[in-house]
């Protein structure tokens, strides 16, 4: 059996499970019931890949072990000014548009939920500290799956050739440590989850369970959709958890996928199909 057909272990018959995924990407996914830990789906779990802004997690992460130590304050206000002009950073997000120029810890971190915001990202970076980021993602037990770098526009010429990297073994194990509560605190584990369940980006696996991108807190909607997403011309990550209330049934999942857009050229249009096949296969789960 080679690779690309090693893409399944499935102890539910009734589970469509899509049984390939297309062979010129590299695949790491890992899907599980978030209650029973169960795996429900994998495909090269332990592969490292470039993951974008699924980073920022570890961020979002450092911030809350910082704010439960008494370093940093939730409502701490970030003066945009007195921070260094090199964390200015456009594309993703929307704060590098906006005249405001004071913001809290907690509207930073909406800012990063929401739109994965890059400037945002900076600041609460240089706030609490690239080294710390890293050391703390590291004694929670992911020696894979880091924040590497600030977001920067041009990568440099010695540095890590993408901001974050991870396998999905982790990043799973992320979300399944979210849903529990037991990723840094209760407390904190529920502020982090609220941050998520502000993402917009409903493009990849979340789509197929057709959420309001724009509003899908509120009670009400028989899904609930708490994720992240990452996104370069040659990298779509989607990292979350699903949640069907009807059911009570909840699974925690990492999707990254990579290319090599000089061999392959934009096979974004292909990938988004399979995330979004594995996507149904999780809301079938769910759902029944």
């Amino acid at each position: 059996m080679n690779e690309s057909e090693r893409t399944l272990r499935t102890p539910d018959a009734n589970a469509a499970w899509p049984a390939g995924l297309d062979p010129r990407v590299d695949w790491s996914v890992m899907v599980r019931d978030a209650a029973s830990g169960e795996l429900l789906y994998e495909r090269t779990p332990d592969r490292v890949l470039k993951t974008a802004s699924i980073g920022k997690l570890f961020l979002l992460m450092e911030v809350m072990r910082a704010i439960e130590a008494g370093e940093l304050g939730l409502h701490e206000v970030i003066d945009r000014d007195r921070m260094s002009p090199d964390d200015f950073c456009e594309d993703s997000g929307i704060l590098y548009l906006l005249d405001q120029k004071t913001l809290t810890v907690h509207d930073l971190g909406f800012l990063i939920g929401a739109f994965s915001d890059n400037y945002a990202t900076n600041l609460l970076v240089e706030r609490v500290g690239l080294e710390h980021v890293q050391a703390f993602a590291k004694s929670q037990g992911f020696e894979h799956s880091a924040l590497l770098d600030y977001v920067r526009m041009e990568l440099r010429p010695n540095g890590p050739d993408d901001m974050s990297c991870g396998c999905a073994r982790e990043l799973c194990d992320y979300m399944m440590r979210l849903n529990a509560g037991t990723l840094v605190s209760p407390a904190a584990s529920a502020q982090i989850e609220r941050w998520l369940g502000a993402d917009t980006d409903t493009s990849m696996a979340s789509g197929a369970f057709n959420v309001d991108p724009l509003a899908h807190w509120e009670a009400g909607d028989p899904f609930q959709i708490r994720h992240k997403t990452g996104t370069e011309s040659d990298v779509r990550c989607d990292v979350g958890i699903a949640r069907h209330a009807p059911s009570g049934r909840t699974v925690a999942y990492a999707i990254l996928a990579n290319w090599d857009k000089a061999r392959y050229g934009r096979l974004r249009d292909d990938v988004l199909t399979d995330m979004r096949r594995i996507g149904e296969s999780m809301r079938q789960y769910i759902e029944r």
